[in-house]
């Protein structure tokens, strides 16, 4: 019986050593890693002196000319939508043509403003970093997420403009809404860089694709828990052989020449729980991606034709300060002029008789919610209940979301949020979503201890990496020790 526990207590030992140095490599990347996210988050986040931009009201811009006037003029027949914006002291149409690119019109004269929406995304762009200065050493039309602009960011297709300048500025500008996606100097995009290879592993989705690279890092997540299981199985089990060698050598004077296994055996158990939760939130996380990948939900587009806007946007039953933004919005066989007030609610004009739709904002953000139920496949008919208009991030649509003002519809346990000013989905929230985003946002970036401050809860979370990469580092050189 005796020779069956030593024979079983051997193999544990083995596999514990044989998985740890399989999680070894991974568990470096992803500690140094994570030990670089507060400074790329946090300490050495760049500055920017606006991170908005506060759009001027109507009556601030004075247009001259209706839109139905600009359009005739410039024998513009189908729209997708308009917006009116001012620039280094005009103002111009802002016209989402049929083919979704932007044209610019003056709203003086009606004549069209050539690269205007590469005019008015540099004018962003110096309004947010205060620039006037430097010059302009590239900008481009970005519709794919990338290393530096990546998904998190939300906000597609953007302009990069990037400055000459020391600190590499890029400034990734959203001109449909006049927002920033994000902003990145030298040192972030760096940072950027190696947490995309390094922590994500995102050179795997480049090999064999997103399935790959997250089946991949789900094992590696499996081998990292099954390490720290065997450790602790390993501990309990020679539990009174370690306490029996250690009184023997300290009875006997002997010098402690097992100092880096004990190290490594004792810091291992108080350093378990910390491995638990971020191996659980990894996996969790990891098999919640792998089960939503899916065709992403085709986008809500309308085309409008200039007869369907009978009412000049000159017009409309709002005064003029009181309007941030008019667009256009077409539903349920009508357009709407879609009027964006100061105080962030909305408003929906009838393009033909100027009549207000009650409830204007939550038929049309439940029209959309229903049309993306049946774009990513949903078969469930549930009616949506209630809807809310969220102003403010909160804990189950965070900031990571960028959209706001955006609708709350919910059909029981889901809940999809939808920014009716572009008619996007911002995001959609199930049961098993809530619970793995508490899980990550808990367990893997610590948010509970947001109630210290971002720097304690940073630096908490460093410490619990850097002390896991250090019984890491401590097994690998017990192993060497061994052989």
């Amino acid at each position: 019986m005796e020779n069956n526990n030593h024979k079983l207590r051997r193999n544990f030992y083995k596999w514990h050593r044989i998985i740890g140095l399989i999680a070894l490599v991974p568990v470096i990347c992803w500690t140094l890693s994570g030990l670089s996210h507060p400074f790329m988050s946090n300490w050495f986040r760049p500055f920017i002196p606006n991170e908005t931009f506060k759009p001027l009201t109507q009556a601030q811009m004075k247009p001259v000319m209706s839109l139905q006037q600009v359009l005739d003029q410039n024998k513009v027949a189908v729209i997708r939508n308009f917006g009116l914006v001012d620039f280094k002291g005009q103002t111009y149409y802002q016209v989402l043509q049929a083919d979704s690119s932007y044209s610019y019109y003056s709203a003086n004269d009606g004549k069209v403003l050539p690269d205007g929406d590469k005019l008015y995304a540099t004018y962003l762009a110096r309004y947010l970093t205060q620039d006037s200065v430097s010059k302009i050493k590239r900008i481009t039309l970005q519709t794919k997420f990338d290393a530096q602009y990546q998904p998190i960011n939300h906000l597609l297709p953007v302009w990069k403009v990037s400055f000459l300048r020391p600190d590499g500025m890029d400034v990734y500008i959203e001109t449909g809404q006049s927002r920033m996606g994000t902003f990145n100097n030298n040192t972030r995009k760096a940072m950027l860089g190696l947490f995309e290879q390094f922590h994500t592993w995102q050179f795997l989705a480049a090999i064999g694709g997103e399935k790959l690279r997250i089946g991949v890092l789900i094992v590696l997540v499996g081998c990292m828990f099954l390490s720290m299981l065997s450790g602790l199985i390993v501990y309990g089990f020679l539990w009174n052989r370690f306490k029996e060698l250690s009184e023997k050598r300290k009875a006997s004077g002997k010098k402690d020449t097992r100092f880096v296994h004990r190290f490594h055996r004792q810091l291992g158990l108080i350093m378990s729980f910390l491995m638990l939760t971020f191996t659980f939130s990894a996996a969790f996380h990891l098999i919640v991606k792998l089960h939503n990948i899916r065709p992403e939900s085709k986008p809500y587009s309308q085309l409008i034709n200039r007869d369907q806007l009978q009412l000049s946007n000159l017009q409309l039953p709002v005064a003029d300060t009181l309007i941030k933004k008019v667009s256009v919005a077409m539903f349920e066989n009508k357009v709407y002029y879609q009027v964006l007030k100061r105080d962030k609610s909305m408003a929906y004009i009838d393009a033909a008789n100027g009549k207000e739709l009650p409830d204007g904002d939550v038929r049309y953000a439940s029209y959309l919610a229903d049309y993306y139920r049946k774009t990513s496949g949903s078969t469930t008919n549930i009616q949506p209940g209630k809807t809310e208009l969220i102003k403010q991030f909160n804990e189950e649509y965070g900031f990571i979301n960028k959209r706001l003002p955006v609708e709350k519809v919910s059909y029981g346990s889901e809940n999809w949020y939808i920014e009716t000013a572009t008619a996007k989905l911002a995001t959609k929230v199930a049961g098993l979503d809530r619970a793995e985003g508490f899980s990550f946002i808990f367990l893997h970036k610590y948010f509970g201890m947001s109630w210290a401050g971002k720097n304690i809860r940073d630096i908490v979370s460093m410490l619990a990496a850097l002390g896991i990469l250090v019984v890491s580092l401590f097994g690998f050189a017990a192993f060497l020790k061994n052989q």
